[in-house]
């Protein structure tokens, strides 16, 4: 797959996520939230399974692989999911928003940390450019950035987890396919997640039955389809493209998150929503490593046609 193929597959991918978001939304306020959030990972990594068993790419990982999968799984499923759930219910939505879209700089700071891979400036633009236009949108709710606080804390420690274990992911799809690490990932975080939801939500299996039966219909097209398919996706495009480059299209999830609120949950979209909408698209085109190819091309295709002037 060529890269502007696996940019527009990213595109679609965040398109899923952020239309999950309101689902999620749903069914939290269902159930218990670490304990469906269990389930709903399970349910995922059998998913994932499931396909990679079609696909015939199911093995048995090596002792230095499962390294990777509990270290991977400890903090892209667990600390993630968890943090994430728990940090929200105690601080804002503008500021957990914004913590939240710091993802992709944490990622590239990260990368250019323990992996020497420095961006180049044009990156660097990019990456401001997507936080400043997940800002824009965080902030146009008009609630303001408050004192940090319990809640905040648990939401950066959060998406430090998740871009902590990008990294992660990009060292073990030298020799793991990054599909097969996700089914790995996601059945060791919903084993671990389950063990929590027992002493934290002890009454969580009990209430699973007092739901009716269109939230569970969203909890598997959520599980099935936003984080079995979609995590293969986007993990499989790490080990193709990289963790900074592919970690900029979260800045895309913002927008997508809010366009799934408006039709699933019918909040109001401003014109604020667009103008950081620009700023996130102009963040993925340069961040991404788009701009740059588009110059590198002008500039060959330039070379080429002052070769060809110069032999006639």
């Amino acid at each position: 797959m060529k890269k502007w193929q696996t940019y527009i597959v990213l595109v679609f991918i965040m398109l899923i996520w952020g239309f999950n978001v309101p689902v999620l939304k749903i069914l939290v306020s269902e159930f218990n939230p670490v304990t469906i959030t269990s389930l709903r990972i399970f349910t995922a990594s059998i998913t994932v399974f499931i396909l990679l068993g079609i696909m015939k790419k199911v093995r048995k990982p090596s002792l230095r692989e499962w390294m990777f999968i509990m270290v991977g799984g400890s903090l892209n499923v667990v600390s993630h999911h968890y943090f994430l759930s728990v940090g929200l219910t105690q601080t804002t939505s503008t500021n957990g928003g914004l913590i939240l879209g710091t993802g992709p700089l944490l990622t590239a700071m990260l990368a250019s940390i323990l992996l020497r891979n420095r961006p180049t400036v044009i990156k660097i633009m990019g990456f401001l450019s997507g936080s400043v236009g997940v800002a824009i949108i965080v902030l146009s709710s008009g609630e303001g950035i408050g004192d940090l606080n319990t809640g905040d804390l648990f939401v950066f420690i959060s998406i430090f987890s998740q871009a902590m274990s990008f990294i992660i992911i990009s060292k073990a799809a030298k020799t793991l396919d990054p599909r097969l690490l996700t089914g790995y990932m996601l059945l060791f975080g919903s084993m671990v997640l389950f063990i929590i939801s027992l002493f934290k939500e002890p009454t969580g299996l009990e209430e699973l039955g007092n739901a009716p039966s269109w939230v569970w219909i969203l909890f598997f097209a959520s599980a099935m389809l936003a984080t079995a398919v979609g995590h293969m996706v986007y993990n499989h495009s790490i080990g193709k493209i990289g963790a900074a480059e592919t970690s900029i299209f979260l800045n895309l999830n913002t927008f997508f998150s809010l366009i799934g609120a408006a039709v699933i949950l019918g909040e109001v979209i401003s014109y604020y929503h667009l103008i950081g909408l620009l700023f996130i698209v102009v963040g993925v085109i340069c961040g991404s490593g788009t701009l740059e190819e588009l110059i590198i091309r002008r500039k060959q295709s330039w070379f080429m046609n002052k070769k060809k002037r110069h032999e006639m």
